[in-house]
């Protein structure tokens, strides 16, 4: 192959893409080994590659392979065939139905030729459409015929791949190939005559497309995470990281090889870790894993394809961080040996302590250099005070430790402790470790006294007494203890919780007395218990304070006397099985309870002449009875009832019996019932007959009212029916001039003709103000039979409705007058005046009758205004 880039070809590089053949520098192209090849022809890629520009070219190359001639003295006869028209035809046309002929003459049908492989390689620049082949049958020399081809890449998807003309036979591909897409095709030639008859049966056509090293290699993943121990020995197995090549894996395209680029930090080494470069496995190299100094390594690994070859081959990077995982190889140790710290406690109280402590351990005590992983440290301590407990807990980070003390540190007891502190890890030491597993440490701790409050020795505090103990009785002393023996504090007392307020308390001495009678019945006493709280306080900087309880038991003495229950009952008029079951309620408790006594006084005699008491039980008794008959009525019986308390009490209570009449049943009735409501027969019949007044008066009064309404309806008028005036209101539609004013000449008047609603209407003399055309109102109805009561109404109606009426005269429209000229003999109107002097006399109404009687009150004699 010849090739000029312009500058000589001075370092200028070949490669082909068949690993069976090579090119030297000066474009010779030879087999790099014996090959043994399956088809006629061979198409490679030959690129060009310039590592000064960086510059690549590619050309195409066919080779045609020839068969080696059995008898190489004989020339075979007929056309003397052109070197190149010989391999044009050979390279470019397929006879796959060429016919042969036998030495008698005779034509003997040949199997199908199987057609070798069309390679065709991918990424090509073209021109397209690029020819491939050209086929072709020996009869088209006899009659014309069509090639087709069928497959995909022709008819079916991708359609139009490839393209066959169908007179010459030369078959095309049309646009560049993709082996990723595709890698191989299969199509099927046809050859018919042009009636579409089958001239040759279907030839099969294999078409590969030659792979070209287009894609990179690509990681699986970007970042790969793996681990090791600290401490392995080289060889040691961390992870793989895998990259795939879209190209063929079995040309140099896509093979793939790797290699570590980079690795940080470099320390020990700068090659701790090693890579196949086929695999991918990443193995320890070196020795020197300390998790200690390096925790982690992060490693770049790269793959390159065309074996590896950095010059032609395509790379890609991932990242690979290696995580070394602790073992434990390290003991715990102590900064110091010894500590020594003054620091105050939480007054005494047991898991505390203070910022003083911490920062005391934490800066003098330093556990193991190992994490969490290492294993958890197990701590002990040893003191001199066999009382005292200490543990460590973890406040911040693994390598510091909290002490605080497991039980309450008290400054008048101790004030100071030496202890012991020693550390190992619970987890063995890894394999080969010459060192102790352990630490000592001593610590020496003295405590600070604070102000601690005031406590009661003895809380809760029981004591036992009667009840009604008398007020300013003394209780009991109940004092505090101050546990700060060593500062001077005054102790004051004071209530803090006294429900009842039945106690006071001396506030120097804590001397307890009653203020109020106690009283078990209260209901402040729970079980027999009265619960009181107090509270001491110091005088310390700051105060401190405490508080403690005193229960007081009160002991039932016999103050409440029984009462008789039930309060009312019922029995018969007559004695028979209905008794009155009668029983008593005290407030005490045992021994100051039953059994009573019930027992009927003497006084007054007849008590026990009528009533009599049968006991049942000590809690029970009956009252019945004592004579044949008892009128009904309620009787008060006073009963005597006595408890069995030291001394006794006894209590006289009064219940209600009603006496009834009963049924056969025992069952009282209702007039018994009445009756025994404590009202005679002579009683109820004296109610009834009020009732029976009661309601006939009521009745006579209705019947009164509604007569009264009658006569209001039918009484007639007091006046004279000539008087009425309602008679003489009249209502008129238009009220005109007297019979004086009738002789005038109505065509004197002009009618206008300017106005439409004039012009409309017939001719002649009429009005110009119309009456407006609507709803009249409705007037008032006269009464049938009327009322002296209706009159004002009836007028102030009817006026109020005139006034009311747009349908009356005068009507509120536009008049139109015409001009009627000057000289008239009538004077102005405005020259008329009202006269407001009083010299009228207005007597004479006097004589026109009741109708103007109100008018001569109005205008005559002045006495009356």
């Amino acid at each position: 192959v010849k090739f000029n880039n312009c500058a000589g070809n001075k370092g200028v590089r070949y490669e082909t893409s068949s690993l069976d053949f090579k090119v030297r520098a000066d474009g010779t192209m030879y087999a790099a080994h014996h090959v043994q090849m399956p088809s006629k022809q061979l198409i490679l890629m030959v690129t060009a590659w310039d590592p000064q520009i960086l510059g690549r070219w590619e050309a195409i190359v066919r080779f045609l392979v020839t068969e080696k001639s059995q008898h190489s003295g004989h020339k075979p006869k007929g056309r003397k065939t052109v070197p190149g028209e010989l391999a044009q035809q050979q390279s470019d046309t397929l006879l796959p139905w060429r016919q042969h002929q036998s030495a008698n003459g005779l034509r003997r049908q040949k199997r199908d030729w199987v057609i070798p492989p069309i390679n065709v390689p991918e990424n090509s620049r073209g021109p397209f459409p690029q020819q491939l082949v050209r086929i072709r049958s020996d009869k088209d020399k006899e009659i014309h015929i069509r090639y087709s081809i069928t497959g995909v890449g022709a008819d079916q998807p991708p359609m139009e791949v490839f393209s066959i003309d169908p007179v010459s036979g030369r078959m095309y591909v049309t646009r560049p190939m993709d082996r990723e897409e595709r890698a191989s095709y299969h199509l099927r030639a046809h050859a018919v005559d042009m009636n579409g008859n089958k001239v040759e049966n279907p030839i099969d056509l294999y078409i590969y497309v030659i792979d070209m090293n287009d894609n990179r290699p690509e990681f699986i993943n970007q970042v790969y995470n793996g681990s090791v121990d600290e401490g392995s020995k080289p060889g040691t197995y961390v992870m793989t990281v895998t990259a795939n090549d879209a190209d063929d894996s079995t040309t140099a395209n896509g093979m793939v090889r790797y290699r570590i680029v980079t690795q940080t930090p470099q320390s020990p080494s700068q090659n701790m870790f090693t890579i196949n470069s086929e695999t991918g496995d990443i193995v320890t190299v070196a020795a020197g894993l300390d998790r200690e100094k390096v925790q982690q390594y992060i490693v770049i690994v790269q793959a390159t394809d065309m074996e590896g070859n950095l010059n032609y081959g395509l790379s890609n990077t991932a990242t690979a961080i290696v995580t070394v995982t602790d073992v434990n190889d390290n003991p715990p140790e102590f900064t110091t040996s010894t500590v020594s710290k003054r620091s105050p406690l939480c007054a005494g109280l047991p898991g505390c302590t203070s910022p003083r402590i911490q920062s005391l351990l934490r800066n003098g005590v330093a556990w193991h250099q190992k994490a969490v992983g290492d294993g958890t440290p197990h701590a002990t301590c040893t003191r001199a005070l066999a009382h005292c407990h200490c543990h460590f807990s973890q406040p911040r980070g693994p390598r510091e430790k909290m002490q605080h003390f497991a039980a309450a540190v008290d400054y008048e007891m101790n004030r100071a402790f030496m202890l012991t502190v020693m550390v190992s890890n619970q987890a063995p030491l890894a394999s080969g470790i010459q060192m102790s597993f352990q630490s000592t440490a001593g610590v020496t701790i003295s405590v600070t006294d604070v102000n601690e409050a005031p406590y009661f020795p003895t809380n809760h505090k029981l004591i036992r007494l009667e009840e009604g103990v008398p007020m300013g009785t003394v209780l009991t002393t109940f004092s505090a203890v101050d546990p700060d023996r060593f500062m001077q504090q005054a102790v004051r007392y004071s209530k803090l919780s006294d429900p009842a307020n039945w106690l006071n308390i001396n506030a120097t001495n804590g001397q307890i007395t009653t203020a109020a009678v106690l009283d078990r019945e209260s209901d402040y006493i729970k079980n027999n218990v009265y619960e009181a709280t107090f509270l001491a306080a110091d005088n310390g900087i700051p105060p401190a304070s405490g508080t403690g309880t005193l229960q007081i038991y009160l002991i039932d003495i016999n103050d409440n006397a029984p009462e008789l229950l039930p309060k009312e009952a019922q029995i018969c008029e007559k004695p028979n099985l209905n008794v009155i079951n009668i029983t008593a309620a005290d407030a005490d408790i045992d021994p100051n309870v039953g059994p009573f006594v019930f027992e009927l006084p003497s006084v007054p005699s007849a008590v026990r002449k009528n009533w009599t008491i049968t006991r049942l039980n000590g809690d029970y008794a009956q009252l019945s009875l004592r004579i044949m008959y008892l009128e009904a009525g309620v009787y008060d019986v006073p009963i005597i009832v006595t408890d069995s308390g030291n001394p006794p009490l006894y209590n006289t209570s009064v219940i209600k019996v009603k006496v009834c009449p009963c049924d056969e049943n025992g069952d009282c009735t209702t007039i018994g019932a009445v009756a025994a409501a404590g009202l005679g027969t002579g009683a109820i019949i004296a109610i009834l007959i009020c009732i029976i007044i009661l309601l006939t008066m009521v009745l006579l009064f209705v019947v009164w009212m509604k007569r009264r309404e009658k006569e209001r309806h039918t009484k007639q008028l007091l006046i004279d029916p000539e008087d009425d005036v309602r008679d003489n209101i009249l209502k008129y539609d238009e009220e005109g001039g007297g019979e004086e004013d009738q002789d005038y000449d109505l065509s004197q008047l002009q009618q206008p003709e300017t106005m439409d609603h004039v012009l409309n209407k017939t001719p002649g003399v009429r009005r110009v103000d119309e009456r407006p055309i609507g709803a009249e109102p409705q007037y008032p109805v006269r009464p049938v039979i009327p009322h002296p009561g209706d009159i004002g109404d009836f007028i102030n109606e009817g006026l109020r409705a005139a006034d009311n009426d747009p349908t009356a005269p005068p009507y509120d429209s536009l008049l139109v007058f015409d001009y009627e000229g000057s000289g008239s003999t009538a004077g102005s109107v405005s020259s008329l005046n009202s006269s407001s002097s009083g010299d009228q006399d207005y007597d004479y109404l006097n004589d026109w009758g009741p109708r103007f009687k109100k008018l001569a009150d109005m205008y005559g004699g002045g006495e009356e205004d």
